[in-house]
């Protein structure tokens, strides 16, 4: 635990050397390291070279290692500085000159407790206009006259009325009721007897 955020220098199997920031382990050694880097080293392939190996550097970033595969573990450096003393805060700095002001999205800011133009409630009458907008000129309100209903337009000429209904123009005479009212009864079907028994005879027993 006391390794944690230190960067380490890792021996692996392969003779591969790994070095990278610990950020978590687990009971089987196996380790995760960030900011990872590998150095491997192989014979040179040139033959005048002065050195008969070389060393070859990978950046890897993020590395999950078998702990099986690690031979030898060394500090390679101390864990980085924490991010708030890089950055000062707010207490440590001077004030300056400049004020805090809302800002509005083109809208005129209005002052406390009364509410900007164009997001005021409704008026009254819920989508109406204003009272002052329903009043003429010099205060006076106008008062709407009544609403006269005509009669339908007359049909075209040539248009018969379809079959069954009256012609136009017709009116029935003084107590007779309109055409088709009441309605006339199916045809074969016998209308009931006004008063006394039915034609057929009384019901039995009577």
């Amino acid at each position: 635990m006391s390794l944690l955020n230190y960067r380490l220098r890792l021996t692996l199997a392969d003779t591969r050397v790994m070095t990278g920031r610990m950020l978590a382990f687990d009971k089987h050694m196996n380790l995760v390291l960030s900011e990872c880097e590998e150095f491997r080293t192989i014979k040179a392939k040139a033959q005048n070279a002065k050195s008969k190996t070389q060393q070859i550097k990978r950046t890897l970033g993020l590395v999950i290692l078998r702990g099986e595969s690690v031979i030898s573990i060394s500090i390679d450096g101390p864990p980085p500085a924490p991010t708030s003393s890089l950055h000062p805060t707010a207490s440590t700095l001077a004030a300056g000159p400049g004020i805090g002001r809302p800002a509005g999205r083109g809208i005129p800011i209005a002052p406390p407790g009364v509410a900007p133009p164009g997001l005021a409630g409704p008026v009254r009458g819920v989508g109406g206009p204003a009272m002052s907008t329903m009043q003429g000129r010099g205060g006076a309100t106008i008062a709407a006259g009544p609403i006269s209903f005509s009669r339908p337009p007359p049909p075209p000429p040539g248009m018969r009325p379809p079959p069954g209904m009256p012609p136009l123009g017709f009116r029935p005479p003084p107590g007779m009721p309109p055409p088709g009212y009441p309605a006339q009864p199916p045809p074969g079907l016998r209308p009931p007897h006004m008063g006394g028994h039915p034609p057929h005879g009384p019901p039995p027993g009577q």
